[in-house]
């Protein structure tokens, strides 16, 4: 009798080796896609150097300029203080020469 299903010896080698390339297939890597945009390690490495950088540089020159308008304000200070004590010293001065103006005016009389 024949064999309707053809389940011969040759055809069941067959099937196997079908089988066992069908599975090799399947456990073989599939081909990956690359993303074209992602940074590297040491790209964003750089990238965040450079942030840390700018901030500190920002906050040393608001630092700076804090510093600088601090002396100017003391500095204006001083000079408003001296040009009062100018100020009264001169008055003074005058009071005394008035004084003695008057006093040899006084005297004369």
């Amino acid at each position: 009798m024949k064999d309707p299903l053809k389940t011969g010896h040759a055809e069941r080698l067959a099937a196997a080796a079908e089988a066992k390339k069908a599975l090799v297939a399947k456990l073989r890597p599939k081909p990956m896609i690359a993303a074209e945009v992602f940074e590297t390690r040491e790209q964003i490495r750089e990238r965040e150097l450079e942030a840390v950088r700018t901030a500190r540089a920002e906050t040393k020159e608001q630092a700076r300029l804090t510093a600088e308008a601090k002396e100017l304000a003391e500095l204006e200070a001083k000079r408003g203080d001296r040009k009062e004590r100018k100020a009264l010293t001169k008055a003074e001065q005058k009071a005394k020469r008035d004084a003695k103006y008057a006093a040899r005016k006084a005297g004369r009389k």
